[in-house]
């Protein structure tokens, strides 16, 4: 039986939905369903979730949002990672790191 998808960490979301905007600027549909495909189905994104996230980070202007023709010729909104964005995912990543290092730690004691 295949392990069921999980929750994300708390405070993990904003990093996740950060890198994956970094690859290429997306709409929400697109953000989750790659945050799903990169991590094997692990994490499944709540829409619940995934649109306060990107209230919160365009609020203090990590991604932008535009309107733009998707792949069906359809309008959608797609976030684009900006400047502040790319420095506030290098520290959440770098922090993120020390994290598990410490996690790993305790774990391996």
């Amino acid at each position: 039986m295949p392990d069921k998808p999980s929750d994300l960490v708390q405070g993990t979301l904003e990093m996740l939905i950060l890198k994956t905007l970094a690859l290429e600027p997306m709409h929400g549909y697109g953000v989750a369903l790659r945050i799903e495909q990169i991590s094997n189905g692990v994490f499944r994104v709540n829409p619940g979730s995934l649109f306060p996230a990107f209230s919160r980070l365009e609020r203090n202007a990590s991604i932008k949002a535009e309107w733009r023709a998707t792949e069906n010729n359809r309008r959608a909104k797609y976030y684009v990672l900006t400047e502040r964005g790319r420095k506030a995912l290098k520290q959440e990543t770098l922090q993120w790191g020390r994290q598990i290092a410490a996690i790993n730690s305790i774990l391996e004691a």
